[in-house]
């Protein structure tokens, strides 16, 4: 995840508040995890393709791959 961000133009140090959050709620998925034995309620039954909650679904990324 964090190879990606670096890569991206123009994001410099604002890159690294994110990054540090992706890091900081990992972490807390894990220590979650340790003591409840499954994970975190926003996460349970996520599949591949939903959006999570608040987010809206985007259109085909598929005309980016030129």
């Amino acid at each position: 995840m964090e190879m990606v961000i670096e890569r991206v133009p123009g994001l410099g140090t604002r890159a690294a508040y994110f990054k540090q959050a992706i890091r900081d709620r990992l972490t807390q998925h894990r220590h979650y995890v340790a003591e409840h034995g499954e994970d975190m309620l926003e996460l349970r039954g996520w599949r591949w393709g939903q959006a999570g909650p608040g987010v809206r679904p985007i259109g085909s990324t598929e005309a980016d791959n030129v």
